[in-house]
């Protein structure tokens, strides 16, 4: 026993007479608080008294998204990934005790742990993050946090809003929509495209939507043309020669075109030569052709059946040379549109329809040194419009009427002004230009051919060698 037990105890052996004396149970008392602490120190620790340990708190931390949690050091376990909607919420419950959590990003997503069997989650923007979770046990698990667009209400808008879409399914890559199924025209497509990026902020929809119906135009365009020309031209070129004495008067008049029929009237001795020249022309022009040609939805196709011609064009070259180039022009009947199928197979066309020819005349021109070209000119004759069609139905571009009336007079003065006589010193040339343009476009969507297509040289047939040099015949009788 400690010394200072024995000084108390010495003092209550040696109290003095008038001291009161201590009953049993205050000696005890006394005696245990004395001896407690003793007997703490002394305690092995084999003997020590058991007591409830209380569970350490639980904590959630938030790491960078460049560093790694930290965990025990034992295996980490990864656990089914867990999808999250931007700007909502859920509870995740937990199979284990959780003592801590971890978010490698918050800025994607929040977590909080409401209890060691829950977890609270927030998804705060689309992105990808992990979640690290802690167990009493000792075990580490690892979840992958994905955070997306609300596809679900996005998905229902759009069957509300496009019913005719079939098998409708919207998805999300990062930031970016995934819109899969099926639509009967491009226009549909489009339209749900449009949709999901307005419902969705602005965000890049992917189209990965199937167009059963027929997305290829074929174009069938009928070009009519009829032209008359009528040409009338009268003169009269005269040439006298009189002397007067010494002096010789010579009248010439040379008023007619070259190339008309004349009736020349001389006199025997040369002095008086009188022609006389009449000329009437009439033409007709028919132009037929039927162009066609495919083009896919949206796409431009063009057609041409002509030809280019090379005018040149001079130019200054950057030392002040003058150098000739030649630029390519086409002419000929030619095509160009742009088909959209829209609903119900209903078929918007811009339609550029054009006829151009070489024109008979040309254009004259004067270089710097005085020398005269003639150069080639086109006559053009263009239509641009755009209509909506059906399947099988025809339009016609039509009033492209052309009426062009030229006179000329070739007179001598004054004398060519007479009443009478003045026939005999004029000449009148009356030109007349009438022609009309028609085209009819019809626009079909392609389907598929059951039977095999006709070929132009499937009815040609070689002759035998009777048939050619006897009968003179340049194709052989019977089928092919």
């Amino acid at each position: 026993m400690p010394h200072y037990h024995q000084e108390s105890a010495m003092r209550i052996q040696n109290k003095p007479p008038h001291t009161p004396v201590f009953s049993p149970a205050w000696a005890c008392a006394m005696t245990w608080a004395i001896a407690a602490p003793v007997w703490a120190q002394e305690m092995p620790a084999s003997e020590t008294v058991a007591a409830i340990k209380p569970m350490p708190p639980i904590t959630t931390t938030k790491a960078p998204a460049t560093s790694a949690p930290l965990h025990s050091g034992g295996a980490v376990h990864v656990q089914a990934p867990v999808h999250l909607t931007a700007g909502k919420s859920m509870v995740m419950p937990l199979s284990e005790k959780a003592v801590r959590i971890s978010i490698a990003n918050p800025d994607v997503a929040d977590v909080m742990l409401v209890n060691p069997k829950e977890v609270y989650l927030l998804g705060k923007k689309t992105g990808t993050t992990n979640l690290f979770v802690w167990s009493a046990g000792g075990a580490t698990s690892l979840r992958d946090v994905t955070v997306g667009v609300d596809t679900q209400a996005l998905q229902s808008k759009l069957r509300e809003w496009v019913p005719a879409a079939e098998n409708l399914q919207v998805d999300s890559v990062a930031d970016t929509l995934v819109l899969r199924g099926h639509v009967h025209d491009a226009l549909k497509a489009q339209r749900i495209v449009h949709l999901a990026e307005a419902f969705s902020g602005g965000k890049k929809a992917i189209n990965m939507m199937r167009i059963d119906g027929a997305q290829q135009v074929m174009l069938e365009v009928k070009v009519a043309e009829v032209s008359k020309t009528l040409l009338d031209e009268l003169g009269v070129d005269i040439n006298l020669t009189r002397s007067i004495g010494n002096t010789s008067v010579t009248l010439l008049s040379q008023l007619l075109t070259e190339g008309s029929t004349t009736i020349t009237a001389a006199r025997a001795n040369g002095r008086t030569n009188v022609t006389l020249t009449a000329e009437m022309k009439k033409g007709l022009v028919k132009v037929l052709a039927e162009p066609t040609i495919t083009a896919v939805n949206g796409q431009e196709g063009s057609f041409l059946a002509g030809g280019r011609i090379y005018i040149p064009v001079p130019q200054s070259s950057a030392t002040g040379a003058a150098t000739i180039t030649l630029e390519e022009k086409e002419f000929g009947v030619g095509l160009k549109f742009l088909p959209t199928v829209l609903e119900d197979g209903l078929i918007n066309l811009r339609v550029t329809p054009e006829v151009s020819e070489l024109s008979q005349y040309g254009t004259t021109i004067k270089s710097l040194n005085g020398q005269s070209s003639l150069l080639p000119s086109i006559t053009t004759r263009r239509a641009s419009t755009t209509v909506q069609l059906r399947d099988g139905e025809s339009f016609a571009i039509g009033g492209l009427i052309k009426s062009n009336v030229t006179e000329s007079i070739k007179a001598l003065p004054i004398l060519g002004e007479l009443p009478v006589l003045g026939a005999l010193f004029r000449s009148n040339a009356f030109q007349k230009e009438l022609s009309e343009l028609l085209f009819v476009v019809t626009p079909r969507l392609v389907k598929a051919s059951a039977s095999p297509l006709a070929l132009p040289t499937d009815s040609f047939k070689q002759p035998s060698r009777a048939e050619f040099f006897i009968e003179g015949q340049l194709e052989g009788r019977g089928q092919p």
